[in-house]
């Protein structure tokens, strides 16, 4: 049962995602998931409103079961599949987030520095996440799609605006990780 509990090697699940691409890819999809946004919206008649959520979302609701099995499986693989030991952080990692003020998150998935509902209810901690979901969205729509999006998909398909994409995203979180973090978590 350790074989369960413990962590895999990156290359199996890097071994699913390229033979679910290549499913993908026979059928004729592609797969991101900033685009079932769409798909909800134009379940729940968005299309009256703008011509960008008239479709027809039975053709994408394929994806939807994607996102569902996503919820379900990481609720089953943290509540049921897990040894209880926590994120194994990198110990300099650990030491750069408490010069910010934030602690390891002591066998919790995220800090409460950040992911805490008492951080939520504060004026900076709402702040921050109305900016970063605005952020999100608007870079999501600029960019013609998410992450998951552009960097399994689009790579996988050859694409250059999803390599363009991707290497904007690393540009932007090693910004954020090494600039804007400590400017906005600096230690009091």
């Amino acid at each position: 049962m350790e074989f369960i509990y413990g962590t895999w090697h990156w290359s199996i699940s890097g071994f699913l995602i390229g033979i679910t691409m290549l499913i993908l890819t026979y059928f004729g999809k592609s797969f991101g998931m900033s685009s079932n946004l769409r798909t909800l919206c134009s379940m729940a008649g968005a299309g009256k409103f703008s011509d960008f959520f008239k479709m027809d979302w039975r053709e994408h609701k394929w994806s939807l079961a994607v996102v569902l099995g996503t919820i379900v499986g990481g609720f089953i693989a943290y509540h049921f599949l897990s040894n209880a030991s926590g994120v194994n952080l990198n110990p300099n990692t650990i030491a750069q987030l408490q010069t910010l003020g934030i602690d390891a998150p002591n066998g919790k998935l995220l800090p409460d520095a950040i992911f805490s509902i008492e951080m939520l209810q504060t004026p900076k901690g709402f702040a921050l996440l109305m900016i970063g979901g605005l952020l999100i969205g608007f870079g999501t729509r600029y960019a013609g799609g998410c992450t998951s999006g552009h960097a399994i998909s689009g790579l996988s398909n050859l694409q250059l605006p999803s390599l363009v994409a991707v290497i904007g995203f690393f540009i932007g979180g090693l910004v954020m990780a090494h600039y804007l973090l400590p400017i906005i978590f600096k230690a009091v």
